[in-house]
């Protein structure tokens, strides 16, 4: 059953790993109110725990949102895969800050691996494995508004899903393999080994 707005009923967004204040987790539990203005059974599934697990806990209290925010605990690996299959969207808010404006993440990576779609705040770091609209769908960091308007892009055009899933699984089969991965590095390591060899002047 959808809405007006094209947005599928009980849909569910989830995150699956740590609990780090960079991940922006309480922008994702932020968002929860315009979401469920337009999918009121909509769920936000929090997979995992660490440092922010109590803060975010107090946050949901704060805004009411015992019913809709669902905190797994931590979840032995073998339980991983059943997780990614019932979130209908994955959710990477992370903030901007250094971290995550150098580093390169391995959740969207896995995501894609798995055909699963997501939405990612646009850091460094995403925009090193994301094109928005391509691989996934990225929106303006620490803006919760923006968040919110991604998801609901991302939910109300199933073309769009079945083109990420698909894009996204080329992505990492062809791009982001080990051959790839390490090719990167051969003309780095040869150099390297070229100027260790030459004789010094």
């Amino acid at each position: 059953m959808a809405d007006k707005h094209g947005l599928q009923l009980g849909h569910t967004l989830g995150f699956i790993g740590s609990f780090y204040d960079y991940e922006g987790l309480d922008l994702a539990i932020r968002a929860m109110p315009g979401l469920l203005a337009q999918d009121p059974d909509m769920k936000l599934v929090l997979v995992g725990g660490g440092l922010q697990e109590h803060a975010l806990r107090e946050l949901v209290q704060t805004l009411g949102l015992q019913q809709q925010v669902v905190f797994t605990g931590k979840i032995p690996f073998a339980e991983v895969e059943h997780y990614y299959s019932v979130i209908d969207v994955l959710v990477y808010p992370r903030k901007s800050l250094r971290l995550t404006e150098t580093v390169t993440p391995l959740k969207p990576l896995e995501a894609m691996a798995q055909r699963r779609v997501f939405v990612a705040s646009n850091v460094g770091g995403h925009r090193e494995l994301i094109k928005d609209g391509e691989t996934g769908v990225l929106f303006k960091a620490d803006d919760v508004d923006a968040l919110v308007e991604a998801v609901r892009r991302l939910l109300s055009n199933p073309e769009l899903q079945r083109h990420l899933q698909a894009n996204g699984e080329r992505f990492v089969r062809e791009e982001r393999n080990w051959r790839s991965s390490v090719a990167v590095y051969d003309a780095v390591y040869a150099g390297a080994v070229k100027a260790a060899a030459a004789p010094a002047h």
